[in-house]
């Protein structure tokens, strides 16, 4: 699938409201000579949805909860005329809208995987920024994306980095790739600190600003296994071909290694605008997003090997993409369910990789699972990580879900 640019792009944008959706809807605003909002979607926030059908004027909203459906149309009322969807089913009818060029998966978690799936079965673009779908379902996404035409361009900036320095280049002349990453805020920390770090300093993220739970993952490294599992499928390249950095800067994104041993990198200010423009205007590239580089003013860039020992959470999601299956499935929900726990302040920080030890070996994988049985996976691993905070931490309801998983075990 190839934008020409002649006619202005059509938009979808799948979690308006979040912290990615509002940068796109920035850059939308930005380019209206260039892009035309046809859809947006919100989980529950109706206030900004309904602020952002006004502002652009789409032909079709979803919220996801129905609860806020009377608090939407009351505040829209004549400020917009489109079609209104309410549920979860409303996502993937968006995700394939008709005249939709690119559609960006903004969405948080695993119910971002169906409108992926969606998205590439009508054949668009998809600017996907939703780890889960190919940490999940990565055959899937990948079958899908063959069997149908649509694109998929990866809005990850480290993602994007690998993108950009592999276009044009012979796979079988690279070596291998490097994700880099920030370290977080615990890269320094010795590991009697480590044990007893506060919810509000793992929030406190020494680069990006993000949610909370991406917040966390940075900080364990278990958002980098994410995204090393999404680099094997985005890239078609074993897990061995795939390495990371830390480098605390976040200036250089992303590297590729050559046969002959050549590095090539993609520099840039961390700012995620550049990647989720890009990833609407490929082939093309408009005019900054945000600030250009200022390579001086950095005065100097480092590179250090991550500590997997006292940030076990990278090595454990590399064993379960290696497991294979519905495993990975089981890491990503786990890991959710026990980043509320630490942030609700019922586990300590070491016990996010305690249980998430615990639950992928006790886990019995599918080899080759349908949607399904991934989704099945995925709430059987939200129950075993509810259980694990209620018998590590202090008693309370804790959201979570499911009780089944069947296959060989890890």
């Amino acid at each position: 699938m190839q934008l020409t640019g002649r006619e202005r792009t059509g938009l979808v944008v799948l979690g308006s409201t979040g912290t990615i959706g509002r940068l796109v809807l920035e850059i939308a605003s930005r380019h209206r000579d260039r892009i035309r909002v046809i859809g947006l979607s919100a989980g529950a926030n109706a206030s900004l949805l309904a602020s952002q059908a006004a502002t652009f004027g789409p032909e079709v909203v979803v919220l996801a909860d129905p609860a806020g459906a009377a608090a939407f149309e009351r505040q829209v009322s004549g400020r917009w005329r489109g079609d209104f969807i309410c549920g979860d089913q409303g996502l993937q009818r968006l995700a394939a809208w008709r005249g939709a060029d690119v559609v960006i998966n903004g969405i948080v978690g695993a119910a971002g995987l169906r409108p992926s799936l969606a998205a590439l079965q009508a054949g668009r673009r998809l600017g996907l920024a939703n780890k889960e779908s190919l940490v999940m379902a990565g055959g899937l996404v990948k079958r899908a994306l063959r069997e149908f035409g649509g694109e998929l361009i990866p809005v990850d900036s480290e993602h994007s980095a690998i993108f950009q320095c592999l276009a044009g280049r012979d796979p079988a002349a690279v070596r291998r790739i490097v994700l880099t990453a920030s370290g977080g805020p615990f890269r320094g920390l010795a590991p009697d600190a480590l044990a007893r770090v506060t919810p509000a300093e793992a929030l406190r993220h020494p680069t990006w600003q993000m949610g909370p739970r991406i917040t966390v993952d940075s900080a364990t490294l278990f958002n980098k296994g994410m995204e090393l599992i999404e680099a094997c499928w985005l890239f078609d390249l074993p897990l061995e071909r795939v390495d990371v950095l830390i480098h605390p800067q976040s200036i250089v994104h992303g590297l590729v290694e050559t046969t002959d041993g050549s590095l090539i990198a993609q520099l840039s200010a961390p700012d995620m605008r550049l990647p989720i423009q890009l990833a609407i205007s490929h082939p093309e590239r408009w005019g900054a997003s945000g600030a250009y580089c200022d390579l001086a003013a950095m005065g100097s860039l480092t590179f250090e090997t991550p500590d997997e020992d006292r940030f076990p959470c990278l090595g454990l999601a590399r064993m379960a993409f290696q497991s294979g299956g519905t495993a990975p499935a089981v890491a990503n929900a786990a890991d959710e369910i026990l980043v509320k726990g630490f942030l609700a302040g019922r586990i300590p920080f070491h016990g996010i990789a305690d249980g998430l030890r615990a639950v992928l070996k006790g886990h019995a994988v599918v080899a080759e699972p349908s949607l399904e049985q991934i989704l099945e996976a995925d709430a059987w691993a939200r129950g075993q990580a509810k259980a694990f905070v209620i018998e590590k931490g202090a008693m309370g309801p804790l959201a979570g879900g499911g009780e089944r998983g069947a296959g060989r075990s890890i």
